[in-house]
């Protein structure tokens, strides 16, 4: 369907229509913004639509129905230096609200596919590229509970023109025009041809596009009003429902996935003696130190990604990778559980905003994996959610990959026995007892369960562009050179020295 064309313009409302229409609006939306506070709905309103169209003036009078704590606009211009050495949504994914709380931004994550396609002459590849993003983006957001109301606002070239020529002829309001804003009059079909195939393949069941008329303000704003606050009322009755929700089936996404081993499949015997220990790590840390400033000269970006068993040696194989480093070139991010505001976003969210600049390093000890791993056993989301999650984290990652990321992610395997050991000599040892704790006994009791939603971490979210390592860590020593060895080989390959 062609959503714009099939939108006439043009129609308008007398002040008297105006007044009997939008005062009950008004009302219902006030009303509608305590229940999203009250149900901890978490609305996002996006306003695109030609330049001149009016999207500050209507944004203007839709916030005027809310309470100010309660919401927070956005106006969306071109990406600032530090997030363009970050993947494109970087920034998007900074300014979702917190559930309860509603978003209105001023143009959008459309603006880069839309007016920018144009005036920067995007390839096919990168646009089909960012649709696709845009369309998974929405996707988690609403799966998530997200409302997100899409709303465009339609005018025709010659009123553009009027307008701007309107606001150029004072001096008060000259400046509010450029040469940009000429040159996109000037390029009018371009920019419709670029709305409309945006829309149309963004136009989705979970987040629907809006076309309104907006050469009449009344219009314009009796029609936003009813939009969003229909959409609203959609999602509260969503999320107040009761009747039961089918259990998506897990998959980890239309990609690729390398067939993974189970746990109790890999040996775990393996060693190696403390002299052959001690050269080769020597060898493996001067080179890494040697990739690590190729890396950011060639501004490529890793993610490492490490998961394991408590007390499987995570801290010191990272601490043998962070000393070959720059320390002006990498972090090292221990996730913990998630603070307040972190809860009160989507789950992605607190990862989304920890991600690396071009060039940079970043290690995670602990992950997003803890979706399907503790979350999933403790109880802490939903199992609509974390069924889901396997193929959001695939999805993620394909976007990190897609920007030129490489992408490492381990699981340090030790036994159950090795585990017992090591637990015991953390609570003899003064100076290891911080280590050891009353929720480490809590999850060695659950081990069983965490062996199976391990095995369908591994099984699902192994793809080809970001598989799962298993390190057999009962011995620390081979687990941290085989971990270094993954490590350099897969760097050169990332800088063409295979």
């Amino acid at each position: 369907m062609k959503i714009i064309e099939s939108r006439e313009i043009g129609r308008q409302l007398t002040k008297d229509e105006y007044k009997n229409f939008v005062t009950p609006l008004k009302s219902r939306l006030a009303r509608l913004s305590q229940e999203v506070s009250r149900e901890k709905l978490p609305v996002i309103v996006l306003v695109e639509g030609f330049g001149a169209s009016g999207k500050g003036s209507l944004i203007s009078e839709l916030i005027l129905n809310w309470d100010p704590r309660g919401f927070r606009v956005y106006n969306i211009g071109r990406p600032e230096p530090s997030e363009i050495r970050r993947p494109w949504l970087y920034r998007f994914w900074l300014k979702l609200p917190e559930y309860g709380k509603i978003a209105v931004l001023d143009r959008s994550w459309y603006t880069p596919v839309t007016v920018d396609r144009v005036d920067d002459d995007m390839n096919k590849n990168t646009f089909n590229r960012m649709i696709n993003d845009i369309n998974v983006f929405e996707r988690q957001l609403t799966d998530d509970g997200y409302c997100v109301i899409k709303v465009f606002l339609h005018i025709s070239a010659a009123e553009q023109k009027e307008r701007f020529e309107r606001l150029m002829s004072s001096p008060e309001t000259s400046w509010r025009v450029t040469s940009r804003d000429l040159k996109h009059n000037e390029q009018y079909k371009q920019q419709f041809k670029a709305f409309s195939e945006a829309i149309e393949r963004t136009d989705t069941e979970n987040a629907p596009w809006y076309v309104v008329d907006a050469e009449d303000y009344r219009y314009r704003n009796v029609k936003t009003f009813e939009i969003v606050a229909d959409a609203i009322e959609k999602a509260l009755e969503k999320k107040r429902s009761e009747e039961p929700v089918t259990l998506p089936e897990i998959t980890g996404g239309n990609f690729k996935i390398i067939p993974a081993k189970k746990l109790e499949e890999y040996d775990l015997t393996k060693t190696i003696s403390d002299d052959s220990y001690k050269k080769i790590l020597k060898n493996y840390q001067d080179e890494l130190s040697k990739l690590h400033n190729k890396l950011y000269m060639k501004k490529i970006t890793v993610v490492i990604c490490y998961e394991g068993w408590d007390a499987a040696g995570k801290g010191g194989n990272i601490k043998r990778i962070a000393r070959s480093l720059d320390a002006r070139g990498y972090d090292v991010i221990p996730i913990a559980a998630p603070t307040k505001l972190e809860i009160e976003h989507h789950y992605l969210w607190r990862f989304w905003r920890q991600l690396p600049k071009d060039g940079h390093i970043a290690i995670f000890d602990r992950t997003w994996y803890g979706r399907v791993m503790v979350e999933r056993i403790e109880g802490f989301c939903t199992e609509i959610r974390w069924r889901q999650a396997y193929q959001e984290m695939n999805e993620f990652e394909k976007m990190l990959y897609d920007r030129g990321t490489v992408i490492l992610k381990f699981w340090l395997h030790i036994d159950k026995d090795e585990q017992l050991r090591r637990f015991r000599a953390r609570e003899e040892t003064e100076e290891k007892r911080w280590k050891i704790n009353e929720e480490d006994w809590r999850n060695r009791d659950k081990w069983d369960l965490y062996k199976v939603a391990v095995d369908d971490m591994l099984t699902y979210t192994s793809t080809d562009f970001a598989p799962w390592h298993v390190i057999e860590s009962n011995d620390k020593k081979y687990a941290r050179l085989k971990t270094m060895k993954i490590l350099v080989d897969a760097l050169h390959e990332a800088l063409d020295e295979k």
